[in-house]
């Protein structure tokens, strides 16, 4: 038995180091110190304690978390033996969480996703890029007929992400608040399982309802496609709305987040914001950019999880049925293997090979229009606005570790 099979058997909760481990205040836009010491300690997987006191395999590695996300023998089921819940409301609520696209694995995953593919292809991502590229001319227009200083949240970064995904779905934009207010609370890593369960059921219910409507007068939206499934005996309303809700809260939250979170990482280096606002018209260096600035950043900064279904080796490493797996998803697109000296920023660097959308089966299914409105973000607000800056101190900013989508919750912008 190897010397890290022994550790894995015999070492205690206590001697496990503590994820997810604390950002650094001075470098807030980088992963966390303590995550990337432990890459550095070069173990193809180690044991970490989270917050419930269980210690699954942490994995770290670009290449090592490529070949476990695609195994078969790891699952994203959160009601499996070993399964790492991200909060207490996960947990309490695993086993009577609906099957969906996220927490289904195999012939039964690939059926759900199935459900999204012809809503979700590229080729009808990028038709909407014209809309989008006016819905962000008229924000910016908007935010500089404004108040100077202004949030950038409010005035940008959610109300966009919101109005496509509502155009896309079939949501009334009129809903914006109160979707995006129960969105903060389904993302919270510190919400009560009451508070979860409350919350998700009001999601449901208003997904619900817009689906019944949309059965009897359909449109040309994702909710209308649902409605229509369900009448072909293909989804009943009890799957149908919990994947009306995590599109929902999915497709406007996380884009959010990175259009605010990309724009003060910019702000914070002048060499490259220049060369973004001098390329902006070129669209392969916009595209590399925003790649690039997903591999930095990186949002979904506590995934992904999950159970081990049976025994394996895994570089020397037995890891055992009902156990749990967490691949870091920051840790991997900053492996210097992958990416040579990922500390920088590079806007002109080739990093579409970043774990920053998941990687395997559970690849983020809305991942081409994420990518589609970060490009029209970032190519017009800095050329739009050259002279915007950040108006507090990043010192002053509160991040978003309490969430499961890592971001800023406010950020004053001034021109």
């Amino acid at each position: 038995m190897s010397e890290i099979e022994t550790a894995s058997d015999t070492g205690s909760a206590e001697e496990a180091p503590v994820f997810p481990a604390p950002r650094s205040s001075s470098c807030p836009f980088a992963p966390p110190p303590g995550l990337l010491a432990l890459r550095d300690a070069d173990l193809p997987a180690r044991r970490v304690r989270i917050w419930d006191g269980t210690t699954p395999w942490l994995v770290l590695d670009h290449a090592a978390q490529r070949a476990l996300l695609s195994d078969p023998r790891l699952s994203a089921g959160i009601g499996k033996p070993g399964y790492p819940h991200t909060t207490e409301a996960m947990k309490v609520h695993a086993d009577e969480m609906q099957p969906s696209i996220n927490n289904t694995d195999g012939p039964e995953h690939a059926r759900w996703r199935r459900m999204l593919t012809s809503s979700f292809t590229r080729h009808r991502m990028e038709k909407l890029r014209p809309a989008i590229q006016h819905i962000t001319d008229d924000l910016i227009d908007k935010m500089l007929a404004g108040p100077n200083p202004t949030e950038l949240n409010e005035a940008l970064s959610l109300p966009l992400p919101s109005l496509m995904i509502c155009e896309l779905l079939g949501v009334p934009y009129e809903d914006h608040e109160f979707f995006q207010k129960h969105a903060g609370i389904t993302n919270a890593v510190n919400q009560s399982p009451e508070e979860n369960a409350r919350t998700a059921g009001i999601l449901r219910n208003y997904i619900a309802q817009l689906i019944e409507a949309k059965m009897d007068d359909p449109g040309e939206d994702v909710l209308s496609d649902l409605g229509a499934k369900i009448k072909q005996g293909l989804l009943t309303m009890e799957e149908a709305a919990p994947l009306g809700h995590i599109l929902l809260v999915a497709g406007h939250d996380t884009s959010a987040n990175m259009i605010t979170l990309g724009t003060a990482l910019l702000l914070q280096h002048e060499d490259q914001l220049t060369a973004l606002r001098t390329n902006s018209d070129d669209p392969a260096y916009v595209t590399k950019a925003v790649e690039e600035l997903l591999r930095y950043l990186t949002l979904p900064h506590l995934l992904a999880r999950r159970a081990v279904l049976e025994d394996f080796e895994f570089e020397g490493v037995r890891i055992r049925a009902g156990e749990g797996v967490i691949a870091s998803l920051p840790a991997a697109n900053w492996d210097p293997q992958a990416f040579p000296s990922p500390e920088e920023l590079r806007l002109y660097r080739r990093a579409s090979h970043h774990l920053a959308f998941g990687w395997g089966p559970h690849q983020c299914v809305g991942q081409q229009l994420a990518r589609i409105e970060l490009q029209v973000v970032f190519s017009t607000l800095f050329r739009r606005i050259p002279t915007l800056r950040l108006a507090a101190d990043v010192a002053d900013l509160r991040f978003k570790e309490d969430s499961q989508a890592y971001g800023i919750y406010e950020l004053p912008v001034a021109w």
